[in-house]
């Protein structure tokens, strides 16, 4: 069922209506005030609209098909979650003492070879 996004005029709010097309309203009571006064806010609809068209699962040809799907399901909460969860080693440095005698060894710089010019770095996750 679509939603539309409204704003009072009257007292400012914003809010969203839900209702099938043939039920298409201009200009709905507003939810706050009851004012008659509203009109519909086409921009927050339309980048909402993006989001609308999904791809059915027998269209999910890749697993990166299937990760996007549901990384676009999370809220941010959970995206920082487990962006939290999964990157924590890196901040925390090493956990468990080394056996005597080994060290850890640093990580160098990437080596640019002849043939890699032009091509971009990678920029981690955040």
């Amino acid at each position: 069922m679509p939603t539309y996004s409204y704003l009072c005029e009257k007292c400012s709010c914003e809010f969203e209506v839900f209702f099938h097309i043939k039920d298409y309203q201009p200009s709905p009571r507003c939810t706050m005030c009851k004012s008659k006064n509203t009109h519909r806010m086409y921009t927050k609809d339309v980048l909402s609209q993006s989001a609308s068209v999904k791809k059915s699962d027998s269209e999910l040809k890749t697993l990166g098909d299937l990760a996007m799907r549901n990384s676009e399901r999370l809220s941010d909460d959970e995206k920082l979650h487990l962006h939290q969860k999964h990157n924590s080693y890196r901040e925390d440095g090493p956990q468990k003492e080394l056996p005597k005698g080994m060290s850890r060894v640093k990580k160098q710089p990437k080596t640019l070879w002849p043939g890699a010019i032009g091509k971009q770095k990678r920029k981690p996750r955040k």
